[in-house]
């Protein structure tokens, strides 16, 4: 039903990969399984990543949700790591180099970047994205412009 037709333009290749988010998150209401399509969605039409995935906020720590990739830590206190920062601080992680980042938690060593970003549910902290590349300075506005449209779509699609 969905394929993945990855465009020569970066731009228009996220556009396409906003557009199928936007679809699987219509196709049903059950967060898991919607969660565990957008990862697959972005995991198709991104390329140079090593993992995508969900953190949701359960009892106040992170816990791992749907995602694509090697095994991840399943739990992350807030303030910790890029996630627990993202959460802390109510706001997006472009991280160029992990190694540099203070408390950088290494689930995957092949991780030399990130990108995190909350997503929100009636104004409150629901859960992040965390997009992982094996290569350094792989984030930018343009991936965090696309992104976080994503998650903006998540967050309406959970308070429906």
């Amino acid at each position: 039903m969905y394929r993945v037709k990855r465009q020569a333009d970066p731009e228009q290749n996220y556009k396409l990969m906003t557009y199928m988010a936007k679809r699987v998150l219509e196709d049903d209401k059950d967060v898991v399984a919607s969660l565990a399509n957008v990862s697959a969605v972005i995991n198709g039409y991104m390329d140079r990543i090593n993992w995508v995935g969900f953190y949701v906020m359960k009892n106040g720590e992170l816990v791992l949700g749907p995602f694509q990739g090697l095994p991840a830590c399943i739990r992350i206190p807030v303030g910790k790591g890029v996630c627990g920062t993202a959460v802390a601080e109510g706001r997006t992680q472009l991280v160029k180099d992990v190694h540099e980042f203070p408390g950088h938690i290494a689930c995957d060593s092949a991780s030399r970047s990130e990108i995190v970003i909350p997503i929100y549910k009636d104004g409150e902290i629901f859960g992040v994205l965390d997009v992982d590349s094996p290569e350094l300075n792989r984030f930018g506005e343009l991936e965090e412009k696309y992104l976080t449209e994503i998650c903006e779509l998540i967050g309406k699609h959970l308070e429906n």
